[in-house]
């Protein structure tokens, strides 16, 4: 399983701004008006060489009526469950309210590990301030300003030891992982290629309740299936659905070698699979898109084309993927899916031979040479490809400072052109020679 860390906390004491500096990222909107975080933002994030996935929740608000709110503090109570560390986060200024009370009592009743993370301490004079946070009786406390990131550093030292090493497994085959949004047919795909009922199906969303791993050995191929999912039955959390599925993807796909990320037909690519899709591609994992229920879809000879283009607009800059159109129900190209995935799982795998990676790519770079920065040329003189489970390229060159994003992926264009890469994220490396 992987290590997650929950930041939890009332409206407006910080925690998307921490979660930005821990993930380095902007993804979570950051504002001084309270609520502002309404869905759950999770990125990656590393702390000396320990990976782990952040989950910022919205703020937890007690009894409210608000319908919103109502599903935010749902959301805390899953977050609480299923996260490895949990950081509560509170506010000097305004010290302990009933709210923080109330979010203390909680995490008290979950036995997990928690941190007390006291934001907002900007001086010396506010350190003492902190101090009232002893009385929640959870422990040491952590002031931090996570405007400026001091204190960040000492509370990640020590929530990571808390981490359970991932150990990778020694199985050498490979590890396919079905994600998509509740109901979209994830189960019935499984026990249509394993040809019986492996799983429950239920047209209600929500049916599978745990990752499933399921050996696969039929037609001459033979790969692990890791069936996400899930959602567990849990005492007085009403199911937030949703929540749990993301999870679990999360953790599934941390696992896999190759992401089959599965829509809807009928309502097309939504913000939850993009998200999952970039958190693939951020893991450096290779994916597929199935997109299912084609059977529902009035057509003619432009459908699939429009669709497509519709797919790949949405999900740019990395647009080279096989996008495969089922039917499940109807056994619709349901094994070329799978050949699609072991394809992608090859090219995820392959490697370019030093010779031929620069008789290739040094006559198009010598045709198209990279701008020159303030009157100063660069010269690429050599490439080889660096060994890592995904491809991974080093380019030698004069001045890698001066090479910027858009001929880094005119670079990867050309290599996905002459090597076939499809399906899988490329990383490249300018060096100083």
């Amino acid at each position: 399983m992987s290590n997650i860390i929950a930041i939890v906390g009332r409206p407006n004491v910080g925690k998307s701004t921490l979660f930005n500096r821990l993930t380095e990222s902007r993804k979570a909107i950051v504002d001084d008006f309270s609520g502002v975080t309404r869905d759950r933002h999770y990125g990656v994030a590393e702390w000396t060489d320990k990976h782990f996935t952040v989950i910022d929740t919205g703020g937890y608000v007690a009894n409210s009526e608000d319908v919103f709110e109502a599903a935010i503090r749902e959301q805390v109570v899953i977050a609480i469950e299923e996260a490895t560390v949990l950081l509560f986060m509170v506010d000097v200024t305004t010290g302990i309210t009933d709210l923080d009370d109330e979010i203390a009592q909680l995490l008290r009743r979950s036995k997990k590990p928690v941190y007390i993370v006291v934001n907002k301490v900007d001086n010396n004079a506010l350190q003492n301030d902190a101090a009232v946070f002893y009385g929640f009786g959870l422990g040491e406390i952590y002031p931090i300003s996570s405007m400026t990131g001091s204190g960040t550093g000492d509370l990640l030292d020590d929530v990571i030891t808390h981490f359970e090493d991932v150990v990778e497994e020694e199985n050498a085959l490979p590890k396919l992982t079905i994600v998509g949004r509740p109901n979209v047919g994830k189960s019935s795909l499984i026990n249509a290629l394993m040809g019986k009922d492996r799983n429950i199906v239920t047209p209600i969303a929500g049916t599978t309740r745990d990752s499933i791993h399921i050996h696969y050995n039929q037609f001459g191929h033979e790969f692990m299936f890791i069936d996400t999912a899930g959602l567990r039955k849990k005492t007085k959390v009403k199911e937030n659905i949703e929540f749990y599925s993301v999870m679990r993807t999360i953790k599934a796909l941390e696992e896999a070698d190759v992401v089959i990320l599965m829509i809807d037909a009928v309502e097309g690519l939504e913000s939850q699979d993009v998200n999952i899709f970039h958190l693939a591609e951020k893991n450096k994992k290779g994916i597929v898109i199935l997109v299912n229920k084609w059977d529902l879809i009035e057509k003619n000879n432009q459908t699939v084309k429009q669709f497509e283009d519709q797919i790949r607009q949405k999900l740019q800059p990395f647009t080279d993927i096989p996008i495969i159109f089922t039917s499940v129900v109807n056994k619709q190209r349901i094994f070329q899916a799978v050949e699609a995935a072991l394809e992608v799982f090859k090219n995820r795998g392959k490697k370019i031979p030093t010779s031929k990676l620069n008789d290739v790519m040094l006559p198009i770079i010598e045709n198209f040479p990279p701008p020159s920065q303030k009157g100063k040329y660069i010269k690429i003189k050599y490439i080889t490809q660096i060994n890592a489970t995904s491809p991974m390229f080093a380019f030698f060159c004069n001045l890698p400072q001066y090479i910027k994003e858009p001929y880094k992926r005119f670079i990867e264009n050309k290599l996905r052109e002459h090597f076939d890469f499809k399906g899988s994220p490329i990383q490249i490396y300018f060096r100083q020679k």
